[in-house]
Formats: structure tokens, C-alpha cells, sequence
């Protein structure tokens, strides 16, 4: 047996169960990040309903985060607004920056619209789980 090969839990043990995801879409989400700058319009559903938006890379994401949280004020904003930066500083330096690339296991949207129960409202930087998506299409309801 190679080192590549995943052997059967032992008798009476719960295997992790890890959600299928959309394979096309991971590679989407891939291809985004060749080229940071740019954006897509894209449609999800999800258990909460639908959400719409530009699709972003993560790093895109993080800026844009930063500037709504700043954009807040008040004390602890700046620390707030750099977040997500230094969870993935940490993430690096406890996995380390060698760890193989996986596909993306989120999705970031900007100026994302969410539809639910609740009615629509928008949000500037939106971070959701692949996992949860259903279904997407790249377009933005008119």
C-alpha cells in the first residue's frame, strides 16, 4: 500500500464525514485567483435562501473587510478590521506556507445581496461555506 491510499476506519469507529462540493465551482473560484483584480456576478443558493454579489478572490475579500470594519469607527475597529489577516498569519506559521494547496473550501463575495425570510438586505464583504451551496449561476437576479 502506497502512502497516497486511505485505509477503512477500525470496526466501531465513526469516519470524518466531509461534505461533496462542487467541483467546478472550486476550480472557478481557482481560476479568480490568477487574476486577483478581477470579479465575476454570481447567484448561490443556500440554506438561508439566495444570496448575490461579485465573486472575489479571499485576498480581495480581506481588504474589503477591513475596510467596512474601519469604516465602523469606534475602539477596536482597526484590531477587528485586521481579522482575517492574522488568522491566516497564525494559520501559516502552525501548518506552514509549504502545507500542498487544497481547493477552496469558501466563497467571498463583495456587495453581496442576501434574499431570505427576512427580506433582501446588502452587506459590503460576504464569506460563506461551499459546503452550503446548492446551486449557483453566474448572473445577478435583475
Amino acid at each position: 500500500m502506497t502512502g497516497t491510499e486511505r485505509q477503512a476506519p477500525p470496526s466501531g469507529t465513526v469516519a470524518p464525514f466531509e461534505p461533496l462540493l462542487d467541483i467546478q465551482l472550486q476550480l472557478l473560484i481557482r481560476l479568480l485567483e490568477a487574476e486577483p483584480r478581477s470579479s465575476l456576478p454570481i447567484t448561490l443558493h443556500i440554506p438561508g435562501g439566495l444570496v448575490h454579489g461579485d465573486l472575489i478572490t479571499q485576498q480581495a475579500w480581506k481588504a474589503d473587510w477591513a475596510q467596512s470594519v474601519r469604516q465602523l469607527g469606534g475602539r477596536g475597529a482597526q484590531l477587528l478590521a485586521e481579522f482575517p489577516e492574522t488568522v491566516d498569519r497564525s494559520l501559516d506559521e502552525v501548518i506552514g506556507k509549504e502545507a500542498p494547496e487544497h481547493l477552496p473550501r469558501w466563497i467571498h463575495l463583495r456587495d453581496a445581496t442576501l434574499a431570505g425570510a427576512e427580506g433582501p438586505f446588502t452587506v459590503p464583504a460576504w464569506r460563506g461555506r461551499l459546503a452550503d451551496v446548492s446551486g449557483w449561476s453566474l448572473t445577478r437576479p435583475k
